[in-house]
């Protein structure tokens, strides 16, 4: 503490506790704020960016329009750790009430050592909501922080997380009343309404015809496997792939908190959907950047593949994508998990989500139809179809072909099987899975999730099937990747159809959905 004795003006050294965002996880922050004499500067020290940096103006006057005054006196602030990089408006109020500290302005208790603050400050002192904060108190839970001074409209995302004394705060004067213990706070008790069956405005009924590609998109369903249709414009590719998650088995509660981490921290959730209850379904466009699919940035940030965690990631027009793009898919197909690195680190994403594509067979989109001519030379269509590498089809489960519908079913009036009922078998079979996985001890859900042990283990084949499946190996001369594809899938069917051991049948139908795109 320094005491200016002429003027009895007292500055003390504060220290305040927050989090920073690290990807989407949170990261402890210290705060340290000290005023001395000097001609007035405020500096901001250990890594900020240019918003961290632009926090100056705003919590000036934010003090002083909540009847304080700003000193104008030498002021240091400094983020700690130094060699995180810190981003983002979520240190105004802890840098406004740190300087109103150091003043003497406002005083702390031993109420502060278990506290973060967090929210970002508007000029007239009303306090922001900010990204992140779902992800940011659970890691201030875990380090045994048990109070947090939140920005009013977080309340609802921040009350998921139970056993924390909230003090959701509309305004400096707020945050300083609960600091100098005049607002009680509010615990939160993690209760919330998760209610996961949702209707939709779409049903698999709707499709007239496409049997064969509704029984794959079932089978991709029931065990996440990755699923590719290729067919002429307007047979129902996107049609067919829209309705997948009606069919999908619902969020599990800890499958909903990892999706609402990833959707916290990019600012994605809303007061009246405080935690996601669906499975994320992206669509992104195929002109999209390979930064905003696979993630990246100047400041790291997660993409399409990470908002999908837990869902689907649909890529109409696949090959329309950048190669980049499609080429850097193989690794969290595989994985289930996206590294993006940069020269100052590299943070993991989670990217465990199952692909669902729709591409023309040709640049004109009409090589095979039967009542079109294609207009693509040789060339030109080769050259388009090279455009999907072997590596990534080999870790494409299913591949089928889709045709146009007949006139006389796409007018028939007869509805086809509706996506309740669709979605009653997928999770009856994804139900089996789990129990087959959860009694052998793996924190796996599905068989597409399954790596080499697993298969050989749980992919247990007859006489038959096994004679069936390696001459198919050996007339088609397909990778052994292609061959554990066929397996999990085979899987898949033979848990559909309610079987131990997976039969000659199983594997003939798994067989028909690997088509050869040459």
């Amino acid at each position: 503490m320094h005491i200016n004795i002429n003027t009895m003006e007292f500055y003390m050294h504060t220290k305040i506790y927050s989090e920073a965002l690290y990807g989407i996880e949170g990261i402890p922050i210290v705060i340290e704020v000290n005023i001395s004499e000097g001609l007035p500067k405020f500096d901001v020290v250990g890594l900020p960016d240019q918003a961290v940096n632009e926090a100056k103006e705003r919590v000036i006057a934010a003090i002083n329009n909540s009847d304080r005054f700003f000193p104008p006196k030498r002021i240091t602030i400094n983020l700690a750790p130094a060699d995180l990089k810190k981003t983002g408006s979520m240190y105004d109020l802890p840098f406004a009430l740190g300087i109103l500290s150091s003043s003497a302005q406002v005083f702390f208790s031993d109420f502060m050592d278990k506290t973060i603050i967090l929210g970002e400050l508007a000029l007239d002192g009303s306090v922001r909501e900010v990204k992140g904060i779902f992800s940011m108190l659970l890691n201030a839970k875990e380090l045994g922080i048990t109070n947090a001074i939140i920005p009013f409209n977080n309340m609802e995302e921040a009350n998921i997380i139970d056993g924390i004394n909230l003090y959701p705060v509309k305004t400096l004067k707020e945050a300083i009343d609960a600091i100098e213990g005049k607002k009680a706070p509010i615990v939160s008790e993690g209760k919330f309404n998760f209610n996961s069956e949702e209707n939709d405005n779409i049903d698999f009924s709707d499709v007239k015809g496409q049997e064969y590609a509704k029984r794959a998109a079932m089978i991709a369903a029931a065990g996440g496997h990755n699923f590719i249709m290729i067919g002429s414009p307007g047979c129902g590719k996107t049609l067919i792939a829209k309705r997948i998650p009606t069919i999908l088995p619902p969020l599990t509660f800890e499958e909903a908190l990892e999706v609402t981490k990833i959707y916290s921290s990019y600012g994605l959730l809303s007061k009246n959907m405080p935690i996601v209850k669906k499975r994320p379904f992206r669509i992104p466009h195929h002109t999209s950047s390979y930064v905003s699919l696979v993630g990246g940035g100047r400041n790291i940030k997660a993409g399409e593949i990470t908002l999908a965690h837990n869902g689907v990631l649909f890529l109409d027009e696949f090959v329309e994508f950048q190669s980049s793009a499609l080429q850097t898919l193989r690794e969290p197909m595989e994985e289930k998990t996206i590294t993006i690195s940069r020269a100052n680190g590299s943070i993991s994403f989670p990217a465990n989500f199952t692909l669902i594509a729709a591409m023309n067979p040709c640049p004109c989109g009409y090589y095979g139809d039967e009542k079109h001519t294609c207009r693509c030379s040789d060339i030109a269509r080769k050259k388009y179809i090279a455009k999907l590498s072997g590596p990534i089809l080999d870790r494409i489960d299913i591949s089928i072909e889709v045709r146009a519908v007949e006139y006389a079913k796409m007018t028939s009036k007869a509805d086809g099987e509706s996506s309740a009922s669709m979605r009653k078998t997928v999770v009856e079979a994804r139900k089996k899975q789990e129990k087959r996985f959860k009694d052998n001890g793996l924190k796996i859900f599905s068989n597409s999730s399954m790596g080499i042990k697993e298969t050989e283990k749980f992919c247990i084949l007859d006489d038959k099937a096994r004679n069936l499946l390696n001459m198919a190996m050996e007339r088609f001369s397909m990778s052994a990747r292609s061959y554990n594809k066929i397996l999990k899938v085979s899987r898949t069917i033979a848990d559909l159809d309610d079987k131990d051991i997976i039969g000659a049948d199983h594997v003939t139908e798994a067989l028909q959905y690997r088509f050869n795109l040459n």
